[in-house]
């Protein structure tokens, strides 16, 4: 197994009285890009803020690489790299001069360094330029080149992709996953953007009103037991009558039938559909988005 970078065990936060985060624990591994996802509101910043050590735990701890956040704070956040909410810089500073301000904040950081990081988020060519002038991509970018100054053994990203267009989120979402492959680090990105998790995350978890109601890797959070098939059938209502006969779970959606299924079921339902006369022209599985997994696990959850 993995080796674990990041570990909440039972975190709660109360604040005035009212529980904002309620027993939240999960593991994130290094090498892997975790997604934090649920709607805003949800508690994904007091977590994340709680985990860098801008706000207090109520109970609970969190251990950053072993090291307590609650007893070993300095030891903890030394091997964190982060930005919560927006990346803050110096805009009338050269993208350059503000990697330097925080150069200098931590021993040990050369030359080298700097050049190594300001290629791996692409920004040679621009580098010398003042922050004004920046792209809010590029700025995104900036932020995470201060994040990894350091060579952080886990970094840690708070909606890094607001506010970006689609190619910028797609730089944003290509140098996470080369991180977490190349660099063996362990990634945490919160976000309310299903699409883009989906695509950057190797798991994910989702808070609600503050609670932790699921873990899953992406692959199985998509497909999960059984899988929904589109039947394009004529005549329409008198296939919709015989799968419901066979007590099978069906929806009517753009003229065609949804059925709920195992794969391996699939050629008795056409058989079935056959020996009836009805014509099939098209059967085929539908995959289930995170968005729609994300309503189901939400839905479930309200008792809706």
């Amino acid at each position: 197994m993995s080796e674990i970078a990041v570990k909440l065990t039972n975190v709660s936060k109360e604040i005035s009285g009212k529980q904002i985060i309620k027993d939240v624990s999960f593991e994130v591994y290094k090498g892997e890009v975790f997604g934090f996802l649920g709607p805003n509101g949800a508690g994904k910043t007091t977590t994340i803020r709680m985990m860098v050590g801008l706000m207090n735990i109520t109970s609970g701890d969190i251990h950053i690489d072993g090291a307590s956040i609650k007893t070993e704070y300095e030891k903890a956040v030394s091997h964190v790299g982060a930005i919560v909410e927006n990346p803050e810089m110096y805009k009338f500073l050269t993208g350059y001069q503000n990697l330097l301000q925080y150069a200098r904040m931590t021993p040990g950081i050369t030359q080298e360094r700097l050049n190594e990081v300001i290629e791996l988020v692409g920004l040679t060519d621009r580098i010398k330029e003042k922050v004004k002038t920046y792209s809010l991509g590029m700025r995104q970018r900036l932020g995470i080149a201060q994040a990894l100054l350091h060579k952080p053994k886990v970094l840690i990203l708070d909606e890094p992709t607001n506010g970006l267009d689609p190619a910028g989120i797609r730089e944003i979402r290509d140098y996470l996953r080369s991180l977490a492959r190349e660099e063996e680090m362990a990634i945490v990105v919160s976000s309310h953007l299903l699409s883009e998790m989906e695509l950057m995350c190797d798991r994910v978890g989702i808070i609600q009103h503050g609670e932790l109601i699921d873990i899953q890797s992406i692959r199985d959070f998509i497909q999960d037991g059984v899988s929904s098939y589109q039947f394009s059938v004529s005549p329409i209502d008198r296939a919709q009558q015989i799968m419901v006969e066979a007590d099978l779970s069906i929806e009517l959606v753009d003229e065609a039938l949804h059925v709920e299924l195992e794969k391996d079921k699939v050629p008795e339902v056409v058989q079935m559909l056959v020996e009836e006369n009805i014509a099939i022209y098209e059967v085929k599985e539908v995959t289930k988005t995170l968005e729609d997994k994300f309503l189901e696990k939400t839905s479930q959850k309200r008792g809706v």
